[in-house]
């Protein structure tokens, strides 16, 4: 940050900042409490609490000159600070419908729209964040886009070198926003840490597809349905909570939220997982309401109940008081 001011003071030296140059981000706090029930009677309940600061953003979004923009988004979390985003678009104006994005970037598959604090498990397994470039079309209806990018966790005897690739479609229209994309390694979402720990590399890239749903009434009543899977099976052993069988992961989120004010909204959500052993719960539930105290200010509080194919349960509830801007 301090070099990024010092940039901008010698490029405005009355120290204005510049018109091009737009700032935002979000600090969330949360406290939560979590009691996990494992299913073997002869072992204790185990529960873990704690008050921290979980979350800091900050985003960075530069207009070159028209057709170019340049993008840097900072992430604070779970103790790790990052350049989560860095990229440059070509393109996306009322004239120039085509764009270009390359650099580090969330690429365009799963939309991941949630109203609770806690992320929805399509997310957990599909959010994939690399190195890419990116090529589509928008408009005010339609985006659709491919691209490509090199796998951080290769095929055995493979080389390091550009080998997956991602297609996306969205459709906007009144209330409704429908969506579908396919990746041709679900592997580099949130199971590369558990496979890079385990194996390393694995004997064939495992595809994976995304479809989504997010219905908005008067501003007032949201659905948000998504559904994210592998399309074929995980070799036996390539993942750690695997129990030694070929498994074929898949998540969905189902959320239905009601805003009575501008300020108060609640939410109930369902969602689950299959072949999601100890890692993600099998069935989740639970509720959350929050209120924005002052602008840009929101306090929030949830409980979800997780059921785990292992027949562990948990628990828990989390209050988060977060600021944006």
């Amino acid at each position: 940050m301090a070099k990024v001011e010092t940039a901008l003071a010698k490029k405005n030296p009355q120290g204005a900042w510049p018109s091009n140059v737009s700032l935002s981000g979000a600090v969330e706090i949360e406290a939560g409490f979590t009691r996990y029930n494992p299913a073997n009677p002869a072992a204790d309940d185990t529960d873990e609490s704690d008050v921290d600061l979980t979350k800091v953003e900050l985003g960075l979004e530069a207009r070159i000159v028209k057709y170019v923009t340049g993008q840097v988004v900072f992430l604070y979390e779970d103790d790790d600070l990052t350049v989560d985003e860095g990229f440059i678009t070509l393109g996306i104006e009322e004239d120039m419908p085509f764009y270009l994005k390359a650099g580090k970037m969330v690429l365009p598959f799963g939309n991941y729209e949630s109203h609770f604090i806690s992320d929805p498990l399509p997310l957990e397994l599909g959010e994939t964040n690399e190195g890419a470039a990116v090529v589509g079309f928008a408009n005010d209806r339609v985006d659709i886009s491919v691209g490509a990018f090199n796998a951080d966790i290769d095929e055995t005897g493979d080389d390091d070198t550009i080998n997956a690739y991602v297609a996306a479609a969205r459709i906007s229209l009144p209330n409704i926003t429908l969506g579908a994309a396919y990746i041709s390694t679900l592997a580099e979402g949130g199971l590369e840490d558990d496979i890079t720990d385990n194996v390393g590399t694995l004997r064939d890239h495992v595809p994976g597809y995304s479809l989504f749903a997010s219905v908005s009434l008067a501003d007032k009543l949201f659905l948000e349905a998504e559904y994210v899977a592998a399309l074929e099976t995980f070799v036996a052993g390539e993942l750690s909570f695997d129990g030694g069988r070929a498994l074929e992961p898949k998540a969905w989120n189902l959320e239905l939220a009601y805003a009575p004010t501008d300020r108060l909204e609640a939410a109930l959500r369902y969602e689950g997982s299959e072949d999601g052993g100890d890692w993600i719960p099998e069935n989740q539930y639970g509720a959350v309401v929050s209120y924005g105290i002052f602008q840009h200010t929101t306090l929030a509080l949830e409980y979800l109940h997780g059921e785990f194919e292992n027949d562990d349960e948990r628990d828990a509830i989390v209050a988060q008081l977060a600021v944006e801007f």
